[in-house]
Parts: structure tokens; sequence; C-alpha cells
């Protein structure tokens, strides 16, 4: 199996017709990915890469049984798009714009809880599932089809873990980037719920990075309610406290959120961590090697 996305995905692009969206639209297709519509208001009746282009989001979904939505909306219109996608009955989400404003994030987050869809993002890479589908913007060539799961809060550290696992011969059941700003749809622990479910995956490796307690309580939530082996990274322990280390969410204030103390706080509950994005890969093996 896998989680999230998969080869019943079928997928709208919020944003089509924009420079982000088309580009990553040949990807997606490229990799064989289902994209059924796009939209983007006032272009309706288009096409992209021959994808038919769509006014709303629920003219959409109601011509092609769309399931899921990847948003490349400039950040002023990107709430409206999550908004919108969720009112069509989309119930994955995946939201690739940066930079909502805080406020904006923490009401949309509301208001998906009601209407019982699951946002990614926003600022995230989206969604691999390797061998079955790509909802986002990593490069697909890097993954391989396996039983590893990934979630990262980093985009681009996920892309240098993953081609050393690929490279490795260990491959990915589903790659998770829930997003680097400081209000996400979907948390460390809303992903390690669902990949201690999934039987294809036999082990998880989490990237952290500095900034917030997510780390912290994903920990305590892989000690107490996980049988499923992690492997932790966190990057930024050379960060200055107060400076935004790239992402909006990776700040280090009042000597909370620091690398040193979310890998302690792996360490006091067994959670191996490793030192480097290649030595994931050390990590990794005797665990997936032992499991057969």
């Amino acid at each position: 199996m896998s989680i999230l996305v998969d080869s019943n995905t079928r997928l709208i692009v919020q944003g089509i017709t924009g420079r982000e969206g088309s580009f990553h639209t040949q990807q997606m297709l490229e990799y064989g990915t289902k994209i059924v519509a796009g939209v983007t208001p006032g272009k309706g009746g288009e096409k992209v890469e021959e994808v038919p282009v769509y006014n709303t989001v629920k003219e959409a979904v109601r011509d092609t049984a769309a399931n899921t939505s990847i948003i490349y909306v400039p950040a002023r219109f990107a709430p409206e798009a999550i908004y919108e996608a969720a009112d069509a009955g989309i119930k994955l989400i995946v939201c690739i714009t940066e930079g909502i404003p805080t406020l904006d994030m923490v009401k949309a987050c509301y208001y998906l809880k009601l209407k019982g869809s699951r946002l990614i993002g926003p600022n995230s890479a989206g969604v691999i599932s390797p061998g079955k589908t790509k909802v986002g913007i990593m490069p697909g060539s890097i993954h391989k089809e396996g039983n590893l799961g990934i979630v990262s809060r980093s985009g681009t550290l996920t892309y240098e873990v993953v081609y050393n696992l690929t490279k490795g011969n260990f491959g990915q059941s589903t790659c998770v980037s829930i997003g680097g700003d400081p209000v996400i749809g979907s948390s460390f622990i809303d992903i390690l719920e669902l990949f201690e479910k999934d039987p294809q995956t036999k082990a998880i490796v989490l990237i952290g990075e500095i900034g917030g307690t997510d780390e912290e309580e994903a920990a305590k939530f892989i000690h107490l309610e996980m049988k499923k082996p992690v492997v932790a990274l966190v990057a930024g322990k050379t960060a200055p406290p107060g400076k935004r280390m790239g992402h909006a969410g990776a700040i280090v204030s009042g000597g909370t959120g620091t690398a040193e103390e979310k890998i302690r706080t792996f360490q006091k509950f067994s959670i191996s961590v490793a030192e480097s994005p290649l030595q994931v890969v050390d990590l990794v093996s005797p665990i997936l090697n032992e499991g057969g």
C-alpha cells in the first residue's frame, strides 16, 4: 500500500495555468500521476498539457470525480483556494504555496476540520508514493519503491536523505513533506499515525529542524503509541538563536526549539538520531535488513 496518495489518486491542479503550476503539471504527468483537471478562474475551456482547465473546483470535481487537489496559487489567494477545494468535497489538499499569513492558516485549518478534509502544507514539497504517483515538486527520479516511510519539515533535506537511501537500495513507501510554515495542516503525529497503520511501511525516518516543539511531541508519541522503528534527523545544530533559517517555522527563541533540545528528547525515548543525511542509511540498514 502507501499512505495519502496512490495509483487511485485523481488530481486537480489549482493554479495550473501559472508558471509553477504548468511546469510541475508536466513533471507530475511524466511521473505517471493521474491529473484529471486544472483550475484557474477565467481560464475555463483551455488545456495545459492536454489537461482540461475549469473555472472552479466544483465543476472539475463534478466532471472528473477528482479526490485530491494540489495548490500552486499565490499566497494572497491560497486560503480561498483551500476553502474552495474543501467545499467541493476534496478530501486531500496539498498546498505548495509558502508565505500565507499565519492568521489566515489558523482559520483555514479550523475550517478543514469542520469539512473533514486533510491538508498537507502549506510550504510543502508535496507527497510521493514511489512507483505509484507524485503530488508535488519533489524530483521523482531519486525515489525508489520500498517499505520506508519518510515524514519531514524540510523539502531540500528530504531530497538528500532520499537520494542516499535510494543509492543504498532502501526504497520508500511514501514521502510526506508536512511543510515549514508556523501553522500547517498535518503534523508529524498525524503522518506517523498513518505510517503505523500502513502494511507496506516497515520503518520511518523523521526529518525535523529547529523551531517549535513538534519534534518533541512526535518523540513522545513514538515512545507511547508506535511499534514500528523510527530514525530521526534534526537540522540546524549550528543555527544562532533568534534567526530564521530558510523556513518561516524554523526560528529559535528564548532557548527553546533548538536542535540540541530536540535531539535530547529523541534520545531520551531511545529513538536513534542521525548526525547527517548519510548516516540515516547506516541507522536504517540494520532495521530493514533484520526485518527481512
